[in-house]
């Protein structure tokens, strides 16, 4: 099992998809790097050599920022859109949609998936 950037690669994918598994790593970077590496796009990753993973490995880390860098500048981002108090910043820190989407019916995943209706719940017990 191969591993770049901290993430174990699947063994039993293509090389391509397998690298899309790598947080920063899409499709159209992943085909680039191995057409600049002259790897073969269909080849599985437990066929690759070692060198071929070194070579991967190494140009990613170097071309791009990938991981926990990219990670934590995303939550940097965020938290100086909150501390300057934009628009954008206090959706954020409300958990609620940042660009502009509608909320009476849907943004459920921002907001936890909250359904509150006036006839769920269990009704209290009545005494006789």
């Amino acid at each position: 099992m191969a591993r770049i950037a901290g993430v174990n690669i699947p063994s039993n994918k293509r090389i391509v998809i397998a690298l899309t598994y790598i947080h920063g790593v899409g499709l159209v970077t992943s085909k680039k790097t191995l057409d600049a590496l002259g790897i073969d796009e269909s080849i599985r990753t437990k066929d690759l050599t070692d060198d071929q993973v070194n070579t991967i490995r190494t140009l990613l880390e170097k071309d791009y920022r990938l991981e926990g860098d990219l990670r934590r500048d995303r939550l940097s981002h965020i938290k100086r859109l909150k501390e300057i108090g934009s628009y954008r910043g206090t959706r954020h820190g409300k958990h609620l949609p940042a660009r502009g989407q509608r909320t009476k019916t849907n943004s459920r995943t921002v907001r936890g998936n909250v359904r509150r209706t006036t006839g769920s719940g269990r009704r209290a017990l009545t005494k006789t």
